[in-house]
């Protein structure tokens, strides 16, 4: 007869409590499937914006080069904090408002050379040229130093926004070729608030048109007319 502690344990009974689940998989599991959902939500909202870039900047139809210099990774607009803005009459302006329509954007002094105003006047006729696309185009004048607009530019800034902030705070945003200064150029901005493209100094309109109208194009699918 066999003492009862060298009987032999049921192989059944081991079994048994080597294969009990962890508790912690659980929780693990949940984390990762909440994860995956919360990318898959980014994946579909940023669908439409991916693929027209992807389209106008990497298939690139009919071996096409676009003008302006692409900026990679684009430069979200910064917050009200770090991009202060005051209209005219020195009225805080939140920079979020400015989002939900294509940007173009020139940068000068109040006083405005010729440089600054042959951009406004760019401005202007490159908006117009977009024909129906026009509305989905704003004008955006972005003053960098304490001189007053003069009166004789007044008439041509109709419909744009004309706002006041300083070089410090516009370098978080935006910034120049190298070599050249903030004033050189005129920027793009897409819907977002994304500074996207910077033409160059001294550019051909006609080629600015070009890429206007191809990109107006490539996010027509999206991208609606007026805020």
């Amino acid at each position: 007869m066999s003492h009862p502690d060298t009987a032999q344990v049921d192989p059944m009974i081991q079994l048994s409590v080597h294969s009990m689940p962890q508790p912690a998989s659980e929780p693990a599991q949940r984390t990762r499937s909440g994860r995956l959902k919360m990318l898959l939500v980014w994946a579909v909202c940023a669908a439409p914006v991916v693929a027209s870039y992807f389209t106008y900047y990497v298939i690139k139809p009919q071996g096409r080069v676009n003008y302006g210099t692409l900026i990679m990774p684009p430069k979200p607009l910064p917050s009200d904090v770090n991009l202060p803005l005051l209209d005219q009459d020195g009225r805080s302006v939140k920079a979020a408002s400015l989002k939900g329509q294509w940007l173009l954007v020139t940068v000068a002094g109040g006083a405005c050379d010729q440089r600054c105003e042959q951009h406004l006047y760019l401005q202007r006729q490159l908006r117009e040229a977009l024909g129906k696309d026009k509305d989905r185009l704003d004008r955006v004048w972005l003053v960098t130093d304490q001189a007053p607009v003069r009166a004789g530019l007044q008439d041509g800034l109709k419909n744009a926004w004309v706002l006041r902030t300083s070089p410090s705070d516009l370098a978080r945003w935006l910034s120049p070729q190298e070599g050249q200064p903030l004033d050189a150029h005129l920027y793009l901005v897409d819907p977002r608030g994304d500074w996207m493209m910077r033409f160059p100094a001294d550019a051909d309109p006609s080629r600015i048109k070009k890429d206007l109208a191809r990109l107006m194009k490539a996010n027509e699918s999206w991208d609606d007319p007026g805020r």
